[in-house]
């Protein structure tokens, strides 16, 4: 895998990031992610940090 890690905004959506990463959640949790996973930026997510779709029915634009 490319070991450049890649994050794209996605208009009045999440963060695509892309690429071997770790993710701490607020609890100090630590998960290992590899691919493609979609941050949540709007802050409505049932599933934060990770994007659940919620940003379209909250009408988020960003």
């Amino acid at each position: 895998m490319d070991s450049l890690l890649k994050v794209k905004v996605i208009p009045n959506g999440p963060l695509l990031v892309t690429g071997t990463f770790e993710v701490e959640k607020p609890d100090g949790e630590k998960e290992a992610r590899e691919g493609s996973t979609y941050l949540c930026r709007c802050g409505q997510s049932g599933k934060k940090p990770y994007c659940d779709g919620t940003h379209r029915k909250a009408g988020f634009e960003g």
